[in-house]
């Protein structure tokens, strides 16, 4: 077996390589001065399983992605097993308005292409799975991120909005603390109004578990009503952090620990999901 890794997860694919002691496969990835994508494969990979790990998102890794596939397909391997950490485009799962692609589906669809199976984690709509047109795996990231959760003791699980309240159940359940729910209601792109209902979290720690950080504009909004609420401490956890533009400062100021998974990799990423994709591939 082998791993490749694009250059969206190095990270993970070395800390996915040491849990297996599968071996990286030597690759080249560069980009031209016009942003076109170079990659070669310094290995010969006849007879291999190989294990790709890319994101699709942003819209250049896709592009590697599809590289990276051509590459590996010119061998003679046995299989190919894509791992998506994130996948991108993930959000449209619908046709919201007349003239809109459905861009979950038809990434789904051309993902699939050449790939035997995919595993992929933490999707935005969980249905998205069955768009793929090879055997997909979803894999769940919640309980590494409860066990790390853990370190801080929290004295209540709070869920951001309506579509985090069963990972917040999940990890209520986990650590055995109760857990509360706020409404949200987005006025744009950047910033939503947020309603917490009769809530106490006077002098407790309060930790925050989202699926995704973006913008930021949710936490942020969130954390400082939580905490003029008298919050002693608030913890956010999320498993894709994206974090675009200033989201991480915008963030800080009033949340006191914030920390993602490596399906994206970046300065929080202190939580790895390579466990749970070994448990599948091995």
């Amino acid at each position: 077996m082998r791993i490749v890794s694009g250059s969206s997860s190095l990270m993970l694919s070395s800390r996915l390589s040491e849990i297996t002691k599968i071996p990286m496969a030597h690759r080249e990835i560069k980009r031209f001065s016009d942003g076109e994508c170079y990659v070669r494969l310094h290995e010969n990979l006849d007879g291999e399983d190989v294990i790709l790990v890319q994101n699709t998102y942003p819209d250049s890794n896709i592009i590697e992605y599809f590289l990276l596939v051509d590459a590996i397909r010119q061998y003679k391997i046995k299989s190919l097993t894509s791992v998506i950490p994130y996948f991108g485009y993930g959000r449209q799962d619908k046709r919201f308005n007349e003239g809109e692609p459905i861009s979950a589906k038809v990434f789904a669809e051309h993902l699939s292409e050449n790939v035997d199976r995919i595993l992929t984690i933490n999707l935005h709509n969980p249905e998205v799975i069955n768009w793929f047109k090879v055997p997909a795996i979803e894999i769940r990231a919640e309980k590494v991120l409860a066990k790390y959760f853990e370190k801080f003791n929290p004295d209540i699980i709070v869920s951001p909005d309506k579509g985090s309240i069963e990972r917040a159940k999940y990890l209520s359940e986990l650590l055995n603390k109760p857990f509360i729910s706020l409404e949200k209601k987005r006025i744009d792109s950047d910033n939503v109004e947020i309603h917490t209902g009769d809530i106490d979290v006077k002098n407790k720690v309060v930790a925050i578990i989202d699926d995704m950080i973006s913008t930021g504009g949710t936490i942020s909004t969130a954390s400082t009503i939580l905490k003029n609420l008298g919050a002693s401490k608030i913890v956010v956890g999320c498993i894709h952090g994206l974090f675009v533009a200033n989201a991480l400062n915008r963030i800080q100021r009033t949340v006191d620990i914030i920390f993602s998974t490596d399906t994206i990799e970046n300065e929080k990423s202190v939580v790895t999901v390579a466990e749970e994709i070994a448990s599948k591939i091995l």
